[in-house]
């Protein structure tokens, strides 16, 4: 297979992988009923989520740099597959969370490892390809589900099956996808994911977990909020408008990456659109305006989206190529604690709050994290390494 395949067939397994996790977030609502459930056990199942993602991103999410991109992404999308049949054989809680720690399994190998393999199979256009697929597969997901669960007969198994047989279909293509990585001789031996950077750009890479933190923070409120939100405070019961509201968001993330920015453009325009963006979600639930809502999800995830794909730039400049998984995991193990942490702090807050007050607070918090930040996060100095270790 030629490069310019591989990379399809690699894009194309990632972008599965990304839609199956979003999967569920249109579908909480069904899910309550179904279990008599609360907001509470939905933050949970979402934690579930964020912990399979952590914990295989420390402990596997670096390994293909010495094991080989194929060896690890063909296992991660067969485990995404394996999560998707146990989503579609029972909608109970017990199923659902057994799911979703194995969807975050997957999740953790393959994030790392496809971006890259992508950018080492396309060089000049897998960065940027690499969060598109993360996002833009996100909100495939949530658009996907939530349309079936509209129309579609079982709309809590059918959006799995469907899934799970594209995972089938690309888990072929990652089989055969042309392998860049050379494996280590002698293979080396194992050891978890260290919080590792460069030793000579601690700064630039801790300014680019602080950004991920942020950006993916903003984005968990949709990814794990949205839907309870949209059918309770703002009575709009609709799956589809749940899960298209959820695309919006994710679709506006992978569309800012078309924009030729560099790095510290990125940045500013990603923490600006956040701020903004949030303002406008939390004005809109005050208000109960869901074209406000719509509009401000929008903002939020082109902000996220720019903010990432600084981040991102940030870490591939600094990694050297032996150790670039490795610090691709470290920067997205940042994420997932900003895309989780702060769900669940949320999830608690309602059950003693309104989600009016708790909205405008959790707005205010990382508006100030974001501005507290800003002058580290664009004024870090990054420089290419061509020599040098990586130190915990």
């Amino acid at each position: 297979m030629s490069h310019r395949l591989g990379f399809l067939a690699v894009a194309f397994a990632y972008l599965a992988v990304m839609a199956l996790s979003s999967a569920p977030s249109p579908l909480y609502p069904l899910y309550e009923r179904a279990d008599g459930f609360s907001t509470v056990t939905v933050t949970l199942i979402y934690a579930a989520y964020a912990l399979g993602v952590a914990a295989s991103l420390v402990a596997a999410g670096h390994l293909s740099d010495g094991h080989g991109r194929r060896r690890l992404l063909g296992p991660g999308v067969a485990l995404a597959a394996l999560a998707a049949a146990v989503f579609a054989a029972s909608p109970r809680l017990a199923a659902l969370l057994v799911a979703r720690v194995l969807a975050g399994l997957a999740v953790g190998v393959v994030t790392p490892t496809a971006t890259a393999w992508l950018t080492e199979l396309g060089p000049r256009r897998g960065q940027r390809a690499a969060i598109a697929i993360n996002v833009g597969g996100l909100g495939a997901g949530t658009l996907l589900a939530g349309a079936l669960a509209e129309y579609a007969a079982a709309p809590l198994r059918t959006p799995y099956a469907l899934l799970g047989a594209l995972l089938v279909v690309t888990l072929l293509g990652v089989l055969v996808a042309p392998e860049v990585r050379v494996r280590a001789r002698p293979r080396p031996p194992y050891r978890v994911q260290r919080v590792a950077v460069p030793a000579a750009a601690r700064a630039p890479f801790f300014a680019a977990a602080a950004t991920a933190v942020l950006g993916f923070a903003s984005l968990g409120l949709f990814a794990g909020l949205a839907g309870t939100l949209l059918a309770g405070t703002l009575h709009h019961a609709s799956r589809l408008l749940a899960g298209g509201a959820l695309a919006v968001v994710f679709a506006a993330a992978a569309a800012i990456q078309l924009a030729d920015w560099d790095r510290r453009r990125q940045l500013a325009v990603g923490m600006s659109c956040v701020v903004g963006g949030l303002a406008l979600v939390a004005g809109a639930v005050w208000a109960r305006d869901l074209a406000v809502f719509l509009l401000g999800g929008a903002l939020t995830g082109a902000g996220a989206g720019s903010m990432f794909a600084g981040a991102l730039a940030t870490v591939v400049a600094v990694a050297e190529p032996h150790a670039r998984a490795e610090a691709l995991a470290g920067l997205f193990l940042a994420g997932y604690v900003g895309l989780s942490v702060p769900v669940i702090a949320l999830g608690v807050a309602l059950q003693t709050l309104s989600a009016k007050v708790t909205l405008l607070g959790f707005a205010a918090v990382v508006a100030a994290g974001i501005l507290a930040a800003s002058r580290t996060l664009l004024g870090a100095s990054v420089q290419p390494l061509a020599h040098g270790g990586v130190v915990a």
